[in-house]
């Protein structure tokens, strides 16, 4: 079993997809195309804007998301998954890369879900810390003895969980964690508490918009977040994907699903290669590469 996994917000840098955009005019057209979805000319930030001007939710959401998406395109026959999955953000990449979703529908989500981030981010100041060198059962007990929002929100690989919540209750979850004997506390600079509670309206934001969107099956299984293994069924698909936004990214249960079913194989398609180096956790031999064009 061969493995496509996409990733999520962090993987962001300048001149990211220049390379699609100069060798591919299938990328060159879909860029074109994805700047008149959006509004505004997302290839120009994205080839040569500011680190300031990428970090802004609105423009990494949909970055990642085309960078990820088109590469997965302009592979050509090279793409062809026994399962995908993603990171967060990525697992709208992936059901695009898998025919769940049309490129067009899956972008107006991707910018839909940043904006309706954004303004719950603006409305409840929040925040998340890496927590580094614990077991998860540890970091989960410190998050339900704090009488404030925060919760496990990013299980990344063993050993590296992220929590998020409200400032004071990461503040706090932080100096237990360095008790318990954490390598590393560390408070991220996001711009809020995504996969909490504190996402709810943003969550009841998106679940509008993606009923009324046209799921259809895919050519493979998805490895969902929520679920931490694979789904076939549109309508469970959807519902998994509404709630993903405050609930935790199941991505260390999913790799370890992955290998349980029989995955051989991973190729991470778009910016970065954060998710080979989370599989090399469970696994230092274990076969993984970036995705290339065709």
């Amino acid at each position: 079993m061969k493995a496509y996994v996409f990733p999520g917000q962090g993987a962001q840098y300048i001149g990211m997809g220049k390379d699609l955009y100069d060798q591919s005019e299938l990328a060159k057209e879909m860029f074109h195309e994805a700047n008149k979805i959006l509004g505004f000319d997302i290839t120009k930030i994205m080839f040569e804007g500011t680190d300031e001007e990428l970090k802004e939710t609105k423009v990494t959401q949909p970055a990642i998301f085309l960078h990820s998406v088109i590469l997965s395109k302009v592979m050509g026959e090279n793409f062809k998954p026994d399962a995908v999955a993603g990171h967060s953000l990525g697992e709208f990449s992936a059901l695009v890369a898998s025919g769940v979703l049309s490129f067009e529908d899956g972008l107006k989500l991707v910018s839909q879900r940043a904006l309706a981030m954004q303004k719950a981010c603006e409305a409840e100041p929040s925040t998340m810390a890496a927590i580094l060198g614990l077991e998860d059962n540890v970091v989960e007990e410190i998050c339900a003895s704090i009488d404030e929002v925060v919760v496990p929100a990013n299980y990344n690989c063993p050993g590296q969980l992220v929590i998020s919540g409200s400032i004071k209750g990461i503040d706090l979850a932080c100096e237990k964690a360095t008790e318990a004997g954490a390598k590393r506390a560390l408070k991220l600079p996001v711009g809020g508490a995504f996969h909490s509670p504190l996402m709810e309206p943003a969550r009841e934001e998106l679940a509008k918009a993606i009923e009324s969107t046209p799921f259809t099956e895919g050519i493979c299984p998805i490895y969902q977040n929520v679920a931490a293994k694979k789904v076939n069924d549109v309508q469970q698909i959807k519902s998994n994907l509404i709630d993903q936004l405050t609930a935790p990214v199941k991505w260390t249960q999913t790799m370890q699903q992955m290998v349980a079913d029989g995955c051989e194989e991973v190729v991470e398609v778009g910016p970065g290669k954060v998710l080979q180096g989370l599989f090399k956790k469970i696994d230092r031999k274990f076969p993984t590469s970036s995705g290339e064009i065709s």
